[in-house]
């Protein structure tokens, strides 16, 4: 089992308590001296003191498992692979010591950061701003407010608990067994909320896959929606009208620096609810063990999209009950990611594209079929990667379609959890693809797909040799 340091998380969590070191070793049962060495990460946590640590600081298992100090220092280099910082060399240790020691000093800095990065795009875009109307300057603003309610759910772990055990209680209530159907949401809907649900096509509904009117008590949703879509979007409206209050305090809470960024936050958290109310945790979390995490199986046992379940992975994140950490994107055909969630240590980028040499690119080339791939990241930490393409019809003759492709996956020490780890051959070195977050800030030498080098380092060009890159990446830079 993996030794457990945690001491700067029981540093601070003591020192919120406004517990002296000397008081807080007493209730611990053990010597100031051995606390001192717990919190400067020299001793790991037994299993006795962890028992009693979270009894005495009021912690769940879970916080002590935080890698947010990780997740930290991953954002804080990319934010210094910008030219802005070319003069500033900071190693991985120190970045992972300033995350732990200062996690809300960093945040801010990530803050900072991307609110020049706003100024700069939008200084940028003042010729397209003057050239087309004054209403165009504030454009380059609106993208942004989806990284702050990205960010948001990436910190608190892809787990939203008061949200998620009352949609299981919900759910519980409507189906002991099997899935959440349909029909009882309807029934739910009509008996506690006294609202109609009325499938029309959607030229009816003014275009809209769901509109709700208030005056006549309808909500309607677009009859040429797959009836999975359907039912999420009874799920959605459900927790806009039962889970208000709730979801509204968990946006207050977050201080979101636009209203559009709370705007968006409370539409994310109404997903969550219809996420976690037609898959309820416990139910689904057993299925997907039993089910060694077969989407296409678990997706018609829970009448979801291959989508909803992949989704649905990266969320387990219960305390005490944890599932697999898992994390979960969608990507469009031009490289954009749409979708990003994660459970795990894995990094995605938050500028730029992704790596070319992940799998979730090829699926677009293999559709239909799911792709399977071992992917080492720079840090050494290795995942099993899983990607599909996907495809979202209007419903009817004629109609666009939008085509996605989905990967998840968890690192590899869960891999044998998944089905999909049946297709690998794990003793073959040739099997692991070396990936990175993305080329502005891999500091792979030897890749032979990089699109640029790091931001971060020095480079040579040698006019007299040239190999599949232009120039080389000086090491130790």
């Amino acid at each position: 089992m993996k030794k457990l340091f945690a001491g700067q998380i029981l540093r601070r969590r003591r020192e919120e308590l406004g517990l002296p070191q000397a008081q807080t070793a007493k209730r611990l049962g053990i010597s100031p001296s051995y606390l001192n060495q717990i919190e400067s990460d020299q001793r790991p946590l037994t299993a006795a003191i962890l028992v009693e640590v979270t009894r005495v600081l009021k912690l769940q298992v879970a916080d002590l498992y935080d890698d947010g100090p990780e997740r930290l220092a991953a954002n804080l280099r990319e934010m210094l692979s910008d030219p802005l910082f070319e003069a500033s060399a900071v190693g991985a240790r120190e970045l992972k010591s300033i995350c732990a020691g200062a996690p809300h000093l960093v945040r801010a800095m990530l803050d900072l950061h991307a609110a020049y990065r706003r100024m700069e795009e939008r200084y940028r875009g003042l010729d397209d701003a003057l050239r087309f109307g004054e209403g165009a300057i504030d454009a380059p603003r609106r993208p942004f407010a989806f990284d702050e309610v990205r960010d948001f759910f990436h910190f608190t772990g892809n787990y939203v608990d008061a949200l998620d055990r009352r949609a299981e209680e919900l759910s519980d209530r409507l189906s002991d067994a099997g899935a959440t159907s349909f029909e009882s949401l309807s029934d739910y809907a009509a008996r506690a909320l006294g609202l109609r649900v009325v499938l029309v096509a959607p030229e009816k509904a003014g275009g809209a896959v769901s509109r709700y009117a208030p005056d006549l008590g309808a909500l309607f949703l677009d009859a040429d929606q797959e009836p999975a879509t359907q039912k999420f979007l009874l799920g959605c409206h459900v927790a806009r009208r039962t889970e208000g209050e709730r979801i509204d305090a968990l946006v207050e809470g977050a201080h979101f620096k636009s209203q559009a960024a709370a705007d968006i936050a409370r539409l994310a958290l109404a997903n969550y609810f219809a996420s976690a109310l037609v898959m309820p945790y416990g139910r689904f979390a057993a299925a997907a063990r039993a089910e060694r995490h077969d989407v296409e199986r678990l997706s018609r046992r829970f009448g979801v999209s291959l989508e909803q379940v992949c989704h649905r992975f990266s969320t387990l994140q219960r305390p005490g009950r944890e599932g697999a950490p898992f994390y979960f994107l969608r990507v469009d055909r031009a490289g954009n990611i749409t979708k990003r969630h994660s459970a795990t240590r894995f990094q995605f980028a938050r500028y730029g594209g992704a790596c070319p040499l992940w799998n979730i690119h090829e699926a677009f080339e293999r559709p239909g079929q799911f792709l399977t791939q071992v992917a080492e990241m720079p840090d050494g930490v290795r995942y099993l990667s899983v990607a599909r393409s996907i495809t979202k019809k209007g419903g009817f003759f004629g109609s666009p379609r939008r085509d996605y492709a989905i990967g998840f996956g968890c690192e590899i020490d869960h891999a044998a959890d998944l089905v999909y780890s049946d297709a690998i051959d794990f003793k073959n070195p040739a099997a692991v693809a070396r990936i990175g977050v993305s080329c502005r800030v891999c500091e792979r030498s030897d890749c032979r797909q990089r699109a640029m080098p790091p931001l971060d380092v020095a480079i040579s060009v040698d006019a007299d040799e040239r190999g599949v890159v232009p120039y080389r990446i000086l090491a130790g830079t």
